[in-house]
């Protein structure tokens, strides 16, 4: 057997094992890195945690061994084989973590299944797995093999193969089915697979699809259980868990409820147990409204019992400091050990109207109607507003969850679940953070086409951060999580009452095809505001319609009638100055719009949400007319969702293959730097890196520049490099001042009087470059790269005008960028027109600008350890780009980028 030492690609946080004795003598520590240990969501919704199997399993493996049945040890050992000695316990419990890799299903204090490769020969390894029987079905095996093939593409490890019997579908399955390229051959009665472990996109696409179907069990299982046990409802009225109990009794929840009491025979007329172990029937759900420090026991209790899902509506946990967040993190890592899923803890709860379920498992006593909208709120306190806001306009909804401190579930999983969803047509999001911020961004990129995204983040973009949650946006301004929702097709609104008006023109009209607003008024001040809102807003008003206060029901719908053919959206206004036969109008406008497969929205009378006479049913469905206070209301909503269409109506774009890309010697030029940084014992700081080597690598140049000293040494460097030249400061904060740059040098006594005037400007400590001149005319750009916590990789583009970047004039994407991602980005900034021809200035080379940012986006998703690259300025001809200056500064990563790698909680 052939074996080779083989270190990890890159420096990562490391778990280390104590020396140990066993019957193979004393053997030294071992080591793994963290990001090898994961909770996990199975197939069924269920959790379990993944981790590198260590010294200490032996009883652990062997009482995992005993539950086999002899099925799976003859598919396994080829033979019957009972018992494992001790010498094979110590073997497969003790592994060095590089040449042998085993890893472990854990789900409480039982092993349920485990998975190894053996290196037999440089770049290949066999596996094997093991699943106990009764955990067969659940995807364990799936998850241990995505995992596995991690840690060996760490290890240098290209190639699996397994030798299965051919009776052994299970395994065959499995292998076949997570996405690697595979090849099979039969040979000795036994069949040799052999994995190809490149990530390829059907791999990830099995992946993603694996991870969907699972987190939106998990979910289902939390909002449609078949019962609820509430544990600390007291006897005295106005308790939290007394107020659940009612709450749930009230919605006439169509399971069993049961009060669980330390004392209590019953409450709220309900039976009471003194325990969770003590119902006599099943419990998928559990309420928690027990002091904070007694949740802990009730966990361990509800695992006892096979409980499915909690939710925790007790406060004290990582709201009030570090002693509670230790608390919060006991109480997640408890949870999924044994399989269940934690909504909370500080939250308000969860609802689902769904007639056959009927669960308010709240604190709040109004529950909207049944509707289209999908509603998750991170907010406990602010969700009775939110929900007595919703219903108060008659728009109903689907689902609610109330996360708290959103220690287990987050919106991504409610994403998960909604999509899914054929009783929710529009999510809507509150939200305070962003716990995997680059997970919500494919989700929702994916998710919007189909189902309109509405969100309201608050907090800026590093406040409210709970406990376990990487922050969102960790050195970015707001403006480019706007921009990557934007990316995202999501729609991002600035407040609550925004978020509404757009989610009911969302939920009960169809989308808008274009910005043409059509406006019907017996106002004329209203209609004039209407058109300004619409100006404003970014959308085409075409002349309204006056119809004069007497106007009837017959003329609001031959004028609704005639609008509506010419435009993509109409805008109807009926506020009369004494009261009009408000019935009539409004079913007028409901018989005409109804089957124009145009969006009609109105201000009607001044009400706010679906006003009965503009329902089509006795409860707001789709087809109805939502109604606004004011007609600027209306048409800010409206523009949101003329934004949101056009955005639908681009292509989604695929990442393509990239000529002249070479990404291997690219990764050799970083990993060689920080090697040098580590030898220096600086692997810990930023390290600054010359990037022009690491650009060629992507197919781009940038342009020398000499640093000089002295103009004898500037007039050396213009001679060498060739006539005219530039010569500009050096330092990268001193070239962002004005006139820091002189142009068109043609000789020697130019740079030298420009040098002269450059050092009296900026100071005898200057340091100043020269370099060829660029052609003219040309827009200056800058493009960067920042590698963020939380996001990973983000591409930003803006001018580079003074101006521009004094109003950061700057857009952001997600890399890798797609052709459409690049379009995007140089379109979008406000002084994007001047690329394009605007104000007088020659169009230039867009497609060359958006393949340098193509090639930008791929080098940053490619390497993470560039934490940040700047390409200043950026020019841009008539008919090329060129990158006039550039620095990257590169940092040691710890682990796999969020999001990155196979399907991992939190």
């Amino acid at each position: 057997m052939h074996k080779r030492c083989v270190k990890p690609s890159q420096p990562a946080l490391l778990v280390w094992h104590v020396r140990f004795t066993s019957t193979l003598g004393t053997v030294e520590a071992a080591q793994y890195p963290a990001h090898w240990e994961a909770d996990v969501v199975l197939s069924d919704g269920g959790t379990a945690h993944v981790r590198p199997i260590r010294p200490a399993d032996a009883d652990r493996l062997r009482s995992f061994y005993s539950r086999l049945s002899e099925e799976s040890i003859y598919f396994r050992f080829f033979g019957p084989h009972p018992r494992l000695s001790d010498r094979e316990i110590a073997r497969f419990t003790n592994v060095d973590y590089v040449d042998r890799v085993a890893l472990i299903a854990t789900i409480g204090a039982d092993m349920v299944a485990v998975i190894r490769y053996d290196r037999i020969e440089p770049g290949e390894a066999e596996v094997a797995f093991l699943v106990e029987d009764a955990h067969q079905g659940r995807g364990v095996a799936s998850v241990l093999l995505e995992h596995l093939a991690a840690t060996a593409r760490e290890r240098g490890i290209a190639r699996f193969v397994a030798d299965v019997l051919p009776a052994n579908r299970k395994m065959m399955a499995v292998l076949k089915q997570v996405g690697y390229t595979a090849q099979s051959r039969f040979a000795d009665g036994v069949v040799r697979m052999t994995l190809d472990l490149t990530p390829t996109e059907t791999a990830q696409e099995v992946t993603a699809s694996r991870e969907h179907r699972a987190e939106s069990r998990s979910i289902e299982r939390l909002l449609s259980p078949g019962s609820v046990a509430v544990v600390g409802a007291g006897r005295e009225p106005g308790g939290v868990g007394q107020t659940v109990l009612r709450n749930l009794l009230a919605a006439d929840f169509t399971g069993p409820v049961y009060p669980v009491h330390r004392e209590a025979r019953a409450v709220a007329g309900v039976r009471a147990y003194p325990s969770v172990t003590a119902i006599d029937g099943e419990v998928d759900l559990a309420v928690l409204a027990v002091p904070a420090d007694g949740v802990i026991e009730v966990v361990k209790e509800c695992a006892e019992k096979g409980v499915r899902g909690l939710i925790v509506v007790s406060s004290g946990f990582g709201e009030t400091g570090p002693e509670g967040r230790a608390r919060q993190d006991e109480l997640v890592r408890i949870a999924r050990a044994y399989g269940l899923r934690v909504v909370g803890p500080n939250c308000l709860g969860i609802a689902n109207t769904d007639s056959s379920v009927r669960l308010n498992a709240t604190l709040a006593a109004t529950i909207p109607g049944q509707g289209r909208v999908g509603f998750f709120s991170q907010s406990g306190a602010l969700g009775t507003a939110l929900l007595q806001r919703v219903a108060q306009r008659g728009m109903g909804i689907s689902s609610f969850v109330s996360a708290g401190n959103r220690a287990d579930v987050s919106g991504n999983d409610l994403l998960q679940y909604w999509e899914e969803d054929p009783r929710t047509d529009v999510i809507l999001l509150y939200l305070e953070s962003l716990g995997n911020p680059r997970k919500f961004a494919r989700l929702a990129r994916r998710i919007s086409r189909r189902k309109p995204i509405v969100v309201v983040k608050s907090g800026g973009t590093t406040q409210g951060v709970p406990t376990g949650h990487a922050a969102p946006v960790l050195g970015l301004p707001d403006t480019a999580l706007s921009s990557l929702f934007e990316q995202a097709g999501v729609i991002r609104v600035e407040d609550l009452i925004q978020q509404f008006d757009v989610a009911q023109l969302l939920a009960y009209q169809p989308l808008p095809t274009g910005p043409r607003v059509g406006l019907v008024s017996n106002s004329d001040a209203l209609a004039l505001l209407a058109v300004d809102a619409c100006v404003r807003a970014g959308l085409d008003p075409r002349p309204p319609v006056n119809l004069g206060a007497r106007a009837g029901a017959a003329e609001f719908g031959a004028a609704l009638s005639s609008v509506v053919q010419d435009v993509d959206a109409v805008v109807v206004i009926y506020m009369p100055p004494i009261p009009g036969p408000a019935d009539e109008v409004a079913a007028e406008l409901l018989r005409v719009s109804r089957d124009c497969g145009k969006p009609v929205l109105a201000t009607f009378e001044g009400k706010i949400g679906v006003p009965r006479g503009l329902r089509t049913g006795a409860a707001p469905e789709r087809g109805s007319i939502p109604s606004y206070a004011a007609p600027e209301e209306a048409v800010r909503a409206l523009a949101h969702v003329v934004r949101h269409a056009r955005w639908r109506k681009q292509p989604a774009g695929v990442l393509e293959e990239i000529e002249g890309v070479d990404t291997a010697a690219a990764r050799r030029i970083v990993l060689a730097r920080l090697g040098r940084a580590a030898l220096e014992d600086r692997l810990e700081s930023r390290i600054e890196l010359d990037p022009s080597e690491l650009l060629a690598c992507y197919g781009l140049t940038v342009w020398p520049a000499e640093v000089v000293g002295s103009p004898e040494e500037a007039v050396e460097a213009a001679e060498r490099l060739g006539w005219p030249v530039v010569l500009k400061a050096a330092d990268p904060e001193a070239a962002k001042r004005a006139g820091t740059v002189r142009l068109g040098l043609s000789g020697p006594d130019g740079v030298r009087e420009a040098f002269a005037g450059l050092t009296e400007q900026l100071g005898s400590g200057a340091v100043l470059a020269v370099q060829r001149m660029a052609p003219q005319p040309a827009v200056p750009t800058v493009v960067s790269v920042i590698e963020d916590s939380a996001f990973g990789a983000v591409v930003s583009f803006g001018l580079g005008e003074v101006t521009a970047r004094l109003l950061r004039d700057e857009v952001y994407r997600l890399a890798p960028l797609t052709r459409e991602d690049a379009a995007m980005l140089v379109s979008s900034p406000r002084a994007a027109p001047l690329l394009f021809g605007g104000y007088g200035y020659p169009p230039v080379a867009v497609e060359a600008l958006e393949d340098l940012l193509v090639r930008v986006g791929r080098l940053a998703d490619d390497l993470p350890e560039v934490a940040r690259l700047d390409l200043d300025p950026v020019l841009v001809g008539e008919s090329e780009v060129i990158v006039l200056g550039a620095r990257a500064v590169l940092s040691s990563p710890q682990g796999p980028r969020v999001d990155a790698g196979p399907r991992r909680l939190g």
